[in-house]
């Protein structure tokens, strides 16, 4: 109880903290870069724990050390809850346009097998080893952190691999959807199609993305691209286990020993 009172106390001040500093928006050319508080959080967990200013600052020692490190692992899926009641209350007022969407919504996870296609081969340029297949599954948000880790555990190379891409997705995603989200209604793209778009299984993502958006439609169009977003982001969560169960492992997991094979092949006629 001692380290789970101190783990608590450092979020409730981190969001504190964030909540006081509030989003922020930077016009960059056609778009705008949309800075949510959930970025400022992540960026000071990072900044707080043992390995980085943890061990320098007195305070912050106290507070944090290795074992509420390991305790907080344990609360994100229970926090996440907090997030699912969020998106329950935008898509129920806004059910009936969400239903004329029709099967887009749900089909649109295929879309995602695109993912370990291209990454597949970039991982292996860099060197990645069995951790291409947890870091290039999908996009590797938190269906995949509980897939991988169940199939292979946490402490595998594979999800090595997978916390590796989520916690870049968690920091360089949000920017990056962020920026997206306002940049695409210049592409001449319905905005509903836009907000299903961004829902891509990702809390952060999605909200950053929506949020841009939202903010460059008119006023009436709002509330919709909002639960267009959340529904599409909520039916990727689900549809997206078994996307990935079913399908996106076990092609990972050949595409990567193929390329491999064809890797070694080309090595040793090379003399390599």
């Amino acid at each position: 109880m001692k380290n789970l009172s101190k783990l608590v106390f450092t979020i409730i001040v981190i969001v504190i903290v964030c909540e006081l500093i509030g989003a922020k928006s930077i016009t960059l050319g056609p778009g705008k870069l949309v800075l949510l508080p959930m970025l400022y959080a992540v960026i000071i967990g990072m900044l707080v724990t043992p390995k980085v200013l943890g061990n320098k600052i007195k305070v912050l020692k106290k507070l944090i050390g290795e074992e509420e490190i390991k305790k907080s692992g344990s609360f994100v899926m229970i926090s996440l809850l907090f997030l699912g009641v969020k998106y329950g209350t935008l898509v129920g007022p806004n059910i009936l346009k969400v239903v004329e969407a029709g099967p887009a919504l749900l089909l649109q996870e295929l879309g995602n097998l695109a993912t370990p296609l291209i990454a597949v081969p970039l991982a292996i340029m860099l060197g990645l080893k069995r951790e291409t297949v947890g870091a290039c599954v999908s996009i590797c948000r938190e269906p995949t952190l509980g897939v991988i880790g169940e199939k292979y555990g946490m402490d595998s190379p594979e999800g090595n691999g997978v916390l590796g891409t989520y916690m870049v997705g968690t920091v360089i995603g949000t920017i990056f959807f962020g920026f997206l989200g306002s940049l695409s209604i210049n592409t001449g793209l319905h905005p509903y199609a836009l907000a299903m778009a961004t829902g891509v299984g990702s809390g952060s993502m999605m909200a950053a993305g929506s949020s841009a958006l939202a903010a460059s439609v008119p006023a009436q169009m709002k509330d919709t691209v909002l639960a267009y977003a959340a529904t599409s982001n909520m039916l990727t969560g689900v549809t997206g286990i078994y996307s990935v169960i079913f399908l996106a492992i076990p092609f990972t997991n050949w595409y990567y020993e193929k390329l491999n094979k064809l890797r070694s092949k080309g090595g040793k006629k090379n003399g390599k």
